[in-house]
């Protein structure tokens, strides 16, 4: 499938909407400036380009599979995982330490919603690495740092993580998984995880998993486990893959996409394990990886909007379909409707990830609570909307296509199978909007507060140069100032819950007028002025009728008994 990288448009938003500047003047990120960012981006996207984007439908014809219980991956895979081991983009944001290029987050957000577009199933790979990366980095052992970071960094070795057991999804606490002091400071992992991305490979000379388990004295839920490494070939004193560990990739599961993916199931019979992190600390040490792989999933929800938006503008380009000025069904009032609402939308969740990912750097440059508050509460939207935006999105490029979006071989409806999970792992969509209401809104909604202070400010100094725009905006904004501040004075969670999606879908809906509002003030006469007119008009509004919603309460949900649903 073709695919051009957006790069104006990455451009454009770090220069412009969310604040790059102030990145690139704290004296972590001082090498960083956006002349280097904009090289490093169009050297990514040539990789995605040229590299990735070819991959993507021979992953989908080709899945990943098991030839005599050895993990076979899809053609071109190993070839293209070794192009991204090579330019150093698996550790782009690690640590210079260990072999990392110490980028900020941001560039790694944007490079990485690139590899999203072009191929999801391989950018799964880099992903979980990254995550892996920055979990190790947190709270490993210097010793365990200087063995596999460097490995990891470099493409060498890859990173899984392991939650998820039959039993146990998102009730992590009731996972089964032991693990015994083997007596020498390793530990004997014994039990079965579910649903695990990229659990084998054919083309590292290591896999290495993160995996939760409970040690013989854990207490019982989450505050019991506790996270240990446990790599596929132990090393041995060189510090290269020696013996095979006694793990191995049971089957993997056959699924509505992503199938160039392998997704494992994988059993683990005393293998051995490394403590990370201290003992019974398992789950604060895995949320450093799960906090990292929530802005990736977000992020891959919009690489594939914009996948899924550039193969549907292409056929109305080219689609002949009644008497247009220019003879194709692009001319057509609908067809420029849905191809409005996927870039605008694309648009305000890139922007929502971007924002999210540059206060996570100006947390690490400057530790300051408000940045790292701002950041927590920006991590639940992000990946919601961003993911909720994929779907959105390759939804309506399916219909774009008409009768030929229901047929395979154009490549449309992959898109929508793809991004479908995304959703739901690393934290389904409602969890993250429980998270929004309950532990983000556990100051009081002081971090909301200040950021809808900064959004109604932006609104009052635009009403000059763009009033139909401000306008707008501001009213949102305190309308959800004032949903806000009711939904803090709810002190029954289920009252909180039962608005929570909508809440959040609400606040995206805010944001993403902030952000293109933003972009307008920015290009006041050019194309995302324009663009920005259509967001607010036609999408914004939506926020009424959500925010309605989000105060409703919980009696209604319950009015039916669970006979009388099932009846």
């Amino acid at each position: 499938m073709t695919y051009r990288a957006p790069l104006s448009d990455y451009e454009f938003l770090l220069n412009h909407v969310i604040g790059y500047d102030q990145i690139a003047a704290t004296e972590k990120f001082s090498d960083a400036s956006s002349d280097v960012v904009s090289a490093i981006l169009t050297e990514a996207g040539k990789l995605c380009e040229e590299v990735l984007a070819p991959l993507q439908r021979p992953g989908d014809l080709h899945p990943a599979h098991l030839e005599n219980g050895v993990l076979r991956t899809s053609p071109g895979y190993a070839e293209g995982w070794k192009a991204i081991a090579e330019g150093g983009w698996v550790g782009m944001s690690g640590d210079p330490e260990y072999g990392g290029m110490g980028l900020p987050m941001t560039v790694t957000t944007a490079v990485n919603e690139m590899m999203s577009a072009a191929c999801l199933s391989l950018q799964l790979a880099p992903l979980m690495t990254q995550g892996q990366i920055e979990a190790l980095e947190h709270h490993a052992s210097d010793e365990l740092k200087a063995l596999y970071l460097p490995k990891m960094m470099a493409g060498e070795w890859s990173g899984t993580m392991n939650l998820t057991e039959p039993q146990a999804g998102s009730d992590v606490g009731a996972l089964t998984s032991k693990a015994e002091p083997n007596g020498d400071g390793t530990y004997a992992i014994s039990g079965q995880k579910i649903y695990i991305s990229w659990g084998d490979n054919d083309f590292t000379e290591n896999v290495c998993h993160l995996v939760l388990a409970r040690l013989p004295d854990g207490v019982p839920g989450t505050k019991g486990i506790s996270l240990f490494l446990v790599p596929k070939y132990i090393p041995d004193e060189n510090g290269n893959p020696g013996v095979a560990n006694d793990l191995k990739v049971v089957s993997l599961e056959h699924k509505m996409g992503l199938h160039g993916s392998p997704t494992c199931v994988m059993q683990y019979d005393g293998a051995k394990g490394w403590l990370v992190g201290p003992e019974h600390g398992g789950m604060a040490a895995m949320f450093t990886m799960m906090n990292n792989a929530r802005l990736g999933v977000g992020g891959e929800g919009v690489g594939v909007a914009e996948g899924a938006y550039q193969h549907a503008l292409a056929y109305a380009l080219e689609r002949k379909q009644g008497k247009t000025p220019s003879g194709t069904i692009i001319d057509h009032a609908d067809v420029r409707r849905m191809l409005m609402d996927m870039r605008a939308d694309v648009f305000a969740a890139r922007s929502i990830l971007l924002a999210n990912a540059a206060a996570i750097d100006m947390t690490q440059a400057t530790g300051d609570a408000d940045w790292a508050a701002r950041a927590a509460l920006l991590t639940p939207i992000g990946k919601a909307f961003g993911t909720q935006t994929g779907m959105r999105v390759a939804e309506t490029g399916v219909q774009v296509h008409g009768g030929m979006g229901f047929i395979e071989e154009t490549g449309a409806a992959q898109y929508y199978r793809d991004v479908r999970v995304t959703a739901i792992y690393e934290g389904t969509n409602g969890i993250q909007a429980m998270d929004l209401v309950a532990r983000k809104m556990m100051d009081g909604g002081e971090a909301a507060s200040n950021l809808l202070d900064e959004i109604e400010e932006q609104a009052e100094k635009a009403r000059a140069a763009l009033p139909d725009l401000a306008g707008p905006v501001w009213e949102a904004t305190e309308s959800l100032r004032e949903t806000t501040e009711w939904l803090v004075s709810q002190t029954d969670m289920n009252t909180r819950f039962a608005g929570a999606t909508a809440y959040l879908a609400a606040f995206a809906r805010v944001l993403g007028g902030h952000y293109h509002l933003s972009a307008a003030l920015a290009d006041p006469e050019g194309p995302r002025a324009k663009l920005a007119r259509y967001y607010i008009s036609a999408l914004l509004p939506e926020y009424s009728g959500l925010l309605a919603q989000a105060q409703k309460g919980a009696e209604d949900l319950y009015a039916l008994s669970v006979d009388e649903l099932a009846s």
